[in-house]
């Protein structure tokens, strides 16, 4: 599943005829699982999940819960990638 944020930030000319824009693109994804499933009996083990699959639409209880393995998204390892574009328009 790939979340993606947008936020476009626009800054005033002030008085010049010159134009800068500039946009962030964040996108998130969520990789393998790290939870101990034997942490209650004193061991380490993972399960394996190499990725995470929502359950459910995103917004819902079902979107936090991981369909392979069955544990919360916070679980898994968390890869953020962050992209700036700026874009400027010279003076006439």
């Amino acid at each position: 599943m790939k979340k993606r944020q947008v936020v476009v930030k626009r800054e005033g000319s002030g008085g010049r005829s010159s134009s800068t824009s500039s946009s962030m693109v964040r996108s998130v994804r969520y990789g393998e699982c790290q939870k101990n499933h034997a942490a209650s009996i004193g061991g380490y083990a993972v399960d394996g999940c190499r990725e995470f699959m929502a359950s459910g639409e995103e917004g819902t209880a079902q979107g936090l819960t991981c369909a392979a393995c069955g544990c919360h998204r916070n679980f898994h390892r968390r890869e953020v990638e962050t992209e700036f574009v700026c874009e400027y328009s010279p003076p006439n």
